[in-house]
């Protein structure tokens, strides 16, 4: 009776489970036979910054901040592509030197296009 990959498939997705479960259940486990349970007002205080939590929950955002880092994500992972194409430069065809082409000219566009709405204007 033989299994092919699944076995080997299966054995991994266990093991994965279990890599990634096994410290949150000694977390737990530790934290449920070592630690102490004393609630009281002083322990349950707000400690971080010293201030009471404001009663509602809405925060307003600049939206400016996450454009930026959406537009900074993606030109970063350019540099991350283009890097194996220039390393290899020289060995490649032209089909490869083409599609290269076409990736640099659709980000050039993404660019012009986020230039032209002003998402690169700090308002």
């Amino acid at each position: 009776m033989s299994f092919g990959p699944f076995l080997f498939l299966t054995v991994f997705a266990a093991a994965a489970l279990v890599f990634g479960l096994a410290p949150l259940g000694l977390a737990w486990l530790w934290a449920r036979c070592f630690s102490p349970r004393k609630p009281g007002p002083v322990k349950n205080a707000i400690y971080e910054c010293g201030l009471e939590a404001q009663p509602t929950g809405w925060v307003q955002f600049g939206s400016e901040y996450y454009l930026y880092g959406i537009i900074f994500l993606i030109f970063d992972v350019e540099t991350i592509f283009l890097l194996p194409f220039a390393a290899a430069f020289k060995g490649l065809s032209f089909g490869a030197c083409l599609a290269m082409l076409i990736f640099i000219l659709l980000l050039a566009e993404g660019l012009a296009w986020a230039w032209a709405k002003g998402v690169l204007v700090w308002k």
